[in-house]
């Protein structure tokens, strides 16, 4: 029986724990919506596999689970460091070009223009911010001095971040324009675009996608914001990117962290106006790397991230090189479906009643998803049943949180898989010309086989008149299954 299915969508990184049939096959069963490929690690071989494995397991079982691609981004990081290198305050620690093994004097840097661009007092993190210096000269062409303020081991290739220097690298390094068109080639659902700043960054990589030879479809981009560059531009970001990623890592570095919570607050609901999917990652379940019990601070902030209305929680560590994987899937699964299962939730999410100021094509479509949800929470709607082919009616219907259940069914098959990382969507192939009123009758009748609904139940049937294959969504029917 589907009746009681989590809304908010969990995804899993895949790594050296979780890259085998079997473990692919559980992590599914017990609740994983998509698969992450983290492009920082990524061997292309091995990532080929992984990516016909989900896609054979998906045809064994039924399921609909898409994959993510995230690229690596403009990731700043030290060399090789000897062992046992380690900083204390007031120790002076030289950046250079030059491609040494590093010591606690000296260490190479893998951002060239990094002399050129940093200025004396800036600060310097190293290793997510445990170790943290401040410039005391440059020479402007390949070497900064800085004094370290608070110490700790040094090791290699850990990540630097600069909070205060503006960074000229650009968000496509060449590294991901090779991963980008690589994902495009395996026709992977989504594309994470890391450490966004500007709209323009979404721009370059919409070109290539553009230009890419064989992948006909447009597969849509998660924004990564990790950067205050990017919070401070988020709405031109949003009117550019299909979903957004509330990277707390790097995020919680970049930014003071006693900021973050808010922050993660205000992206989901700017999120939801512009309706856009909205990812909260880091860190979520990170003591089950080791143990098999999460922290009760760890299970709240899970609960926490559902209430605040992510479509999706995202695992990193916790299932790409954790002892437990499959465990921390279940766990989460549980913790999701409890939480939306009480009043806080259902209470929480009301339509967004946004002005529609403009009057363009998506017009009609909107006004039409926003009165079905409308409907469906002053009647007892069980579902919302749409006919799509892009897959706009159902961003639009996810993004105001019906209690109802989204069953949309369409003809693009690639859409199946890249609607499931949507909040509460849940889609089927179907392929028919029949016209709308036998169309209506055939997918209601599927959507009870599946189990979502039973005789005498209410259903909103979403559909373009007349039945040609791209109309626009412009017909509302309530009816009883």
């Amino acid at each position: 029986m589907n009746k009681y299915l989590k809304k908010t969508k969990i995804i899993a990184t895949l790594g050296p724990a979780s890259s085998n049939r079997e473990t692919i096959t559980e992590l599914i069963k017990a609740g994983v919506d998509i698969f992450r490929i983290n492009f920082s690690h990524a061997d292309y071989d091995l990532v080929k596999t992984n990516v016909n494995t989900i896609r054979e397991v998906n045809k064994e079982l039924g399921t609909n689970v898409g994959i993510l691609g995230d690229l690596q981004g403009p990731k700043l990081r030290v060399g090789v460091v000897k062992e046992g290198s380690y900083l204390n305050p007031g120790d002076i620690l030289t950046f250079t070009n030059e491609k040494i093994e590093g010591d606690s004097t000296r260490v190479y840097m893998t951002y060239q223009e990094f002399p050129n661009d940093v200025k004396v007092g800036e600060r310097i993190l190293i290793d997510d911010g445990k170790l943290v210096l401040q410039v005391l000269e440059t020479n402007e062409k390949d070497t900064v001095k800085a004094v370290t303020i608070q110490g700790g081991p040094l090791s290699s290739k850990k990540g630097v971040n600069l909070p205060n220097t503006n960074v000229s690298l650009p968000a496509l390094t060449e590294k991901d324009i090779q991963d980008a068109n690589f994902m495009l080639d395996l026709e992977l659902d989504w594309i994470a675009l890391s450490f966004v700043r500007h709209a323009q960054d979404i721009k370059d990589l919409k070109k290539l996608i553009a230009n890419h030879p064989t992948n006909k479809q447009k597969t849509p981009i998660i924004a990564k914001i990790e950067k205050p560059e990017g919070v401070k531009n988020i709405e031109q970001i949003l009117l550019e990117c299909d979903g957004l990623m509330v990277a707390r890592g790097d995020l919680g570095v970049e930014v003071p962290m006693e900021e973050v919570p808010a922050i993660q607050k205000n992206l989901v609901e700017i999120a939801r106006k512009y309706a856009k999917p909205v990812i909260i990652a880091t860190q979520m379940m990170e003591t089950m790397i080791t143990s098999l019990t999460p922290t009760r601070a760890e299970v709240n902030d899970v609960a926490n991230s559902v209430l605040d209305g992510a479509d999706a929680v995202m695992l990193s560590g916790e299932t790409s090189v954790g002892k437990y994987p499959v465990d921390v899937v279940k766990n989460m699964s549980k913790i999701v479906k409890n939480i939306e299962s009480t009043h806080f939730y259902q209470n929480k999410n009301a339509p967004i009643e946004k002005e529609f100021n403009c009057i363009d094509d998506r017009f009609i479509t909107n006004r039409i998803c926003l009165a079905a949800v409308r409907i469906a929470k002053t009647t007892d709607v069980e579902a919302i049943i749409t006919l799509t082919h892009s897959g706009y009616t159902a961003f639009q219907i996810s993004a105001h949180r019906p209690n109802s259940h989204i069953i949309v069914f369409s003809s693009n098959k690639r859409v199946i898989t890249m609607l499931n990382l949507l909040w509460g969507v849940r889609a089927y192939y179907y392929d028919s010309d029949k016209s709308t009123d036998e169309t209506i009758i055939q997918v209601n009748k599927m959507t009870k086989e599946l189990g979502y609904v039973e005789e005498e139940d209410f259903v909103i049937n979403l559909n373009a008149t007349p039945a040609d294959e791209f109309g626009k969504t412009n017909t509302l029917r309530l009816t009883t299954i």
